[in-house]
């Protein structure tokens, strides 16, 4: 006898799913009928209002495969209500957006509001009034189950929800997707972290720093939107292979208007076409080249040695040098930018001038002063005193000039270090010059010194383990009145310059108030793999806690000779791809183009990182040097020693090893045709 639809469950709950996609529908259809005809005052505001609306239709896009709501809550109470004796709570869809019906009845309520917030954080010990949490699973975008926790249910066992651990394991193909079903109490705390404070997040390979920190963004824009909306928000990633991996994340989740860059992408004031030895991008990266760089900039101030006089009609007024040097001087010890200052020269001495007038019986007004201020002789004055500095042409004086470089740098830098950073062939033009990232870096600051930065409201940067102190910099720039959500893990640290501490970090970025915030348990990298990985903690981040894997599932995890070399390699990314899901083969660097040559000529088909891959192409061929961040269900590491030979020390080489190896989700296979590193085999 089959159950009547009413009494099913799963038949309701997939009812309410059709009734929630019609809705969102029909609010898709009501913003793309609005008519704006008659509401714009003119052409310019009928652009503006049209691109809100184009904006609108895509945020209520409805994704065949991506779940409109993936959880239930049953309130004992109704939140915000007077407990009456007797009263029944209300129920509440979970899902990445708001939809409401035709009267305004929310039918899925945002996983961002208050509301939602007990599906995250409930538990036994503390329910937060909500007598049932149910989870739903889906295949592909139908709902094909559902599983309740009775939270105000004493009797029952707390368990691990087999949804929520199929959820996390479940094979990904294409870029990184959003956690809103799996997130973490631990997780959520610092995704619903306030606006106004910055949170950095130390995570191991696996605990989702990145996703946390993209939810954050989400969570800030829908808490503070109209806030954000002017000051605006911004994702910085380590590449562009990193930023193509995420982008999907937050358009998922509804949000459209988040800026995604790298670094070098902020600093983009030259062409860069150079590269630095090691040595020589340490120094340049080190804060002290602030000091350098504004000692350099304020070294073309000079105090005046003649007064200036101004000619008003038949009257001649004469500021003395003494006067001028006096206003030179307060500018100087002022905390104001160098061109702020240069343009605030000219009107201190038409005030000046003014004083005079006044004294002498005229009644001057602020045109007067303009006018004096624009006035031949005090412009050349101001030129002379106070000249115009272009930021790339300051920075290649220093980086050309022996003597400009020393002078500036006495006490800050060393003999070795000024070395280290001179060029062997100056450069004859800005143009020409061979600009390195790192010289980048020090234009941005010149130019900051020059020019106050524009800030924004909140900057998320990831993988931040690895930027300079003067990177850090120049991210702080863009956030001095915003706050930040830093994202890294000390242990994969793979540049000369990797960061040594959060503290020392979060002082160069201008945050040092920021709360660290440490993620251990391990959601994505099976229990075995991450076990193996860790071997190499006392030897590249002594004092990190081991990431601890949760997942019930240890996953496939295998060490293999390979006497055959390459063969042996192919070998094992076939096994794996007959297995559901992505495979990622990576590779020391120099290893690349020989294994990229054999895929070819075996017919495996292959992307490199950054690409899209498709049902029929699931092979990633990733250089070690691109692996951070990405992820893939399987993952082949070829020949783990020529990783850590491909890097300028050991300890750097042992960090990159410590990546590649904590990239996959659900089963790696370590090929070697030479001994491995004896720090994994210890």
């Amino acid at each position: 006898m089959s159950t009547p639809v009413h009494d099913d469950p799963l038949s309701r709950e997939r009812s309410h799913l059709a009734a929630s996609r019609a809705a969102l529908r029909a609010m898709r259809e009501d913003v793309e009928a609005l008519d704006i005809t008659d509401v714009t005052a003119n052409w310019v505001n009928a652009a503006v209002l049209e691109s809100q609306i184009e904006e609108r239709v895509k945020a209520l896009a409805d994704l065949s495969d991506t779940p409109l709501f993936f959880g239930r809550l049953d309130y004992l109470h109704t939140p915000g209500a007077e407990r009456a004796e007797g009263a029944e709570g209300e129920s509440f869809y979970i899902g990445r957006r708001h939809v409401h019906d035709a009267d305004g009845d929310p039918m899925v309520i945002d996983w961002r509001a208050p509301v939602s917030q007990p599906f995250y954080r409930a538990s036994k010990k503390d329910p937060m009034d909500v007598g049932l949490r149910r989870r739903f699973g889906y295949t592909g975008g139908e709902l094909t189950a559902y599983e309740d926790e009775h939270l105000s249910d004493p009797a029952e066992a707390a368990v691990t929800s087999r949804l929520l651990q199929q959820e996390i394991e479940r094979p990904r193909v294409g870029p990184m997707r959003d956690i809103v079903a799996t997130i973490q109490p631990e997780q959520d705390e610092i995704v619903r972290a306030g606006l106004s404070g910055s949170v950095c997040v130390q995570g191991g390979p696996g605990t989702g720093k990145t996703a946390v920190g993209l939810h954050r963004v989400a969570y800030l824009l829908y808490a503070h939107r109209e806030r954000l909306a002017r000051t605006g928000t911004l994702v910085i990633g380590p590449n562009r292979s990193f930023l193509h991996y995420i982008e999907q994340v937050l358009p998922a989740l509804g949000e459209l208007t988040v800026r995604q860059a790298t670094v070098d992408d902020l600093v983009a004031h030259v062409e860069v076409r150079g590269a630095d030895e090691a040595t020589t991008a340490v120094v340049k990266g080190d804060a002290r080249m602030a000091e350098v760089l504004r000692r350099a900039l304020y070294s073309h101030v000079t105090l005046p040695t003649e007064g200036v006089v101004v000619v008003r009609g038949s009257r001649r007024w004469r500021v003395p040098a003494y006067e001028l040097e006096e206003i030179v001087r307060e500018l100087l010890a002022r905390d104001i930018r160098y061109g702020a200052a240069r343009e605030a020269l000219p009107q201190r001495i038409a005030h000046s001038v003014l004083v005079q007038m006044e004294r002498a019986g005229e009644a001057p007004d602020d045109r007067v002063q303009n006018a004096v201020a624009r006035d031949a002789a005090v412009k050349a004055l101001v030129k002379s005193v106070w000249p115009q500095v272009e930021p790339a042409r300051l920075v290649l004086r220093l980086l050309s000039d022996a003597d400009f470089l020393a002078e500036h740098s006495e006490g800050v830098l060393t003999d070795d270090e000024r070395k280290a950073v001179l060029w062997v062939r100056p450069a004859r033009s800005v143009r020409a010059a061979r600009w390195s990232p790192a010289d980048a870096v020090l234009i941005d600051e010149a130019t900051d010194l020059i020019e106050r930065t524009h800030s924004l409201g909140h900057v998320v940067l990831d993988e931040a383990q690895d930027l300079s102190p003067m990177q850090y910099r120049a991210v702080g720039r863009r956030c001095t009145t915003g706050s930040a959500t830093v994202l890294g893990d000390l242990a994969q640290g793979t540049t000369p310059w990797a960061t040594r501490s959060w503290s020392e970090a979060l002082a160069h970025l201008g945050k040092g108030e920021a709360v660290v915030e440490e993620l251990t348990a391990g959601f994505r990298v099976p229990t075995d793999v991450i076990a193996y990985a860790s071997r190499l903690l006392p030897h590249i981040a002594p004092g990190l806690t081991p990431v601890a894997s949760i997942r019930e599932n240890p996953g496939f995890f295998d060490i293999r000779e390979a006497p055959d070399g390459t063969a042996d390699v192919l070998a094992a990314c076939r096994e794996l791809l007959e297995r559901e899901g992505s495979v990622g083969l990576i590779a020391a660097d120099a290893r690349v183009a020989e294994l990229a040559a054999a895929l070819g000529t075996a017919g495996l088909g292959f992307v490199g990182p950054g690409e899209e891959t498709t049902r029929a192409t699931r092979l990633t061929l990733v250089p070690a040097s691109l692996a951070k961040g990405l992820e893939y269900d399987y993952v082949v590491l070829d020949e783990p020693q020529a990783v850590v030979d491909g890097e300028p020390d050991e300890r750097t080489g042992l960090r990159r090893l410590y990546v590649a190896l904590t990239r996959a989700v659900s089963g790696l296979i370590v090929t070697h045709g030479t001994d491995l590193p004896a720090q994994l085999t210890r």
